[in-house]
């Protein structure tokens, strides 16, 4: 069972160094960088580390959809480049995949930061994810190529293109929720207050599921970088 890493980047220089730092350990059978317009030294991290690197038209959903089609894995697993795997991702995956009605899942999460809450704001992310069988793109997704591909790929939107591919996956099949964990930054928390980006994610996600257009709600979210 072949995994394909797909990782889009936009001016990510901070952090992508030390994600793509630990996946040599973990022996990728593919691995390809999408990135979406980054004018600092990004794409020169990745080269001098020997990373294959695409360009795209800025935008996380069809960053990942162009990464998708140039990958040949069985499994692709989408990351973010604030996100590090755990160096038993690979065989959870694996693991997880043995059973046919699995179409794919997700990781819990531990946000990494100096704020005490951090800790437990991962902690109630994985617990949501886990009784929902809803992800963030945080959470490192992964799924089946031919899920992936009868689904459409992520739908072409500004913004929670993670939450409706999570979404389809469900209706298709068993979610696997892996209990090990990634770290991700937690950069935006702390850099907009930890408060206040809990309520605008929640008020985000809400409005999302009550129909509100992912366009119109772009105008609210911003990545911290």
């Amino acid at each position: 069972m072949r995994i394909s890493v797909v990782i889009p980047v936009l001016d990510e220089e901070k952090t992508i160094a030390a994600t793509l730092g630990t996946l040599p350990s973990l022996k990728s059978d593919d691995l390809l960088i999408v990135d979406g317009g980054s004018t600092d030294d990004t794409t020169t991290i990745c080269e001098r580390l020997g990373v294959r690197v695409i360009s795209c038209e800025r935008s996380r959903a069809r960053q990942m959809n162009a990464g998708a089609h140039r990958v040949n894995g069985d499994v692709l697993l989408f990351l973010h480049a604030d996100t590090r795997l755990p160096l038993s991702a690979f065989d959870d995956i694996r693991a997880a995949l043995k059973d046919p009605r699995c179409v794919g899942g997700r990781f819990d999460i531990e946000l990494a930061g100096d704020q005490w809450l951090l800790k437990i704001i991962g902690k109630m992310i994985s617990l949501r994810s886990r009784l929902t069988k809803v992800a963030t793109g945080d959470q490192a997704l992964f799924i089946r190529r031919v899920v992936f591909d009868a689904i459409g790929g992520y739908p072409d939107v500004p913004l929670m293109e993670d939450l409706a591919l999570s979404r389809a996956m469900k209706r298709l099949g068993k979610i696997a929720c892996l209990k090990s964990r990634v770290i991700t930054s937690g950069r935006r928390w702390e850099a907009e207050g930890v408060w206040r980006t809990i309520f605008k994610m929640w008020m985000l996600k809400s409005l999302y599921l009550l129909g509100v257009s992912p366009v119109r709600l772009k105008r609210y979210y911003a990545d911290s970088r």
